[in-house]
């Protein structure tokens, strides 16, 4: 049996689908109880990250454990993220997590001290780092719904977007196969866009032609600070997108030496997901 904490969200909804298709058992752990986030044929059980006393009858017999770490703040992560780590690992000898680029060179990153607490709670482990998620881009599917403009900042900004299939379809092999444990893997997209032709590829994918209209910066952080409840992290975010102007993304060929098959390109994410924009 694996555990997929986070199994109703876009990336751990795929990890618990794509396991179930292989005829294991899944466990989602999720902190609410809808039988609809969840996919078909996996058990769904209550939990949260956030009372670590909540997890640990979940986990009896689980072979292994995928974890997203939903909270962004280092202060809270410092302090939470070793007590929620040391009753997992007390359950499952392997843990798969899903951080991020940032862990490399931000060792102040909640990413990062998840990862320490990992390492330093004796399981055998694995780190995704991946670059941007493509499904990023739907935060500009409202603008999208009502017209043909997208006002956002850092147009030319250069990211190697990865698909939440392929996260997952690494992830997989890690949790159900060996011979990734200790294994950092900085996993991204075929190709580098910048986010101006990201938006041309989704209006292709549309058959519309959108246009990008920059936004200053101090309006983007008003915006997505009151969306994402957390000034520092948002502040955070931009700072990486300006950065990818002149530093774009890295391309890995990490996807396809682990799982086989080579990452889909941001066009095949943008089709699948047309339907999000309209």
């Amino acid at each position: 049996m694996i555990v997929v904490m986070g199994g109703t969200g876009r990336v751990g909804r795929q990890v618990a689908a794509q396991l179930r298709d292989r005829g294991l058992r899944v466990r989602v752990i999720a902190r609410g109880l809808s039988p609809a986030g969840a996919p078909p044929g996996t058990e769904l059980a209550h939990g949260d990250l956030a009372e670590p006393s909540s997890l640990e009858r979940h986990m009896a017999g689980a072979q292994a454990l995928f974890l997203i770490w939903p909270f962004t703040s280092p202060e809270l992560t410092a302090d939470l993220a070793p007590k929620v780590v040391d009753i997992l690992a007390r359950q499952t000898g392997r843990i798969v997590y899903l951080s991020a680029q940032p862990a490399a060179n931000q060792p102040g990153s909640f990413w990062a001290l998840v990862e320490r607490a990992i390492e330093a709670s004796g399981a055998s482990w694995t780190f995704l780092r991946p670059t941007g998620f493509a499904a990023n881009t739907l935060m500009w599917a409202d603008q999208i719904r009502s017209g043909d403009v997208v006002r956002w900042p850092f147009g030319v900004a250069g990211r190697a977007l990865i698909d939440e299939r392929d996260i997952a379809a690494v992830a997989v092999r890690a949790l159900a196969e060996g011979g990734h444990d200790g294994a950092r893997y900085l996993l991204s997209g075929p190709a580098v866009l910048t986010q101006v032709e990201q938006l041309t590829v989704i209006g292709r994918a549309l058959g519309r032609e959108l246009r990008w209209e920059e936004l200053p910066r101090q309006a983007a952080l008003e915006a997505l600070s009151m969306a994402w409840g957390d000034p520092s992290f948002a502040d955070g975010a931009l700072d990486s997108w300006e950065w990818f102007v002149d530093h774009p993304e890295v391309v890995t060929s990490v996807v396809q030496e682990v799982t086989g098959a080579p990452a889909r390109s941001f066009a095949d994410w943008a089709a699948a997901n047309a339907g999000a924009f309209r």
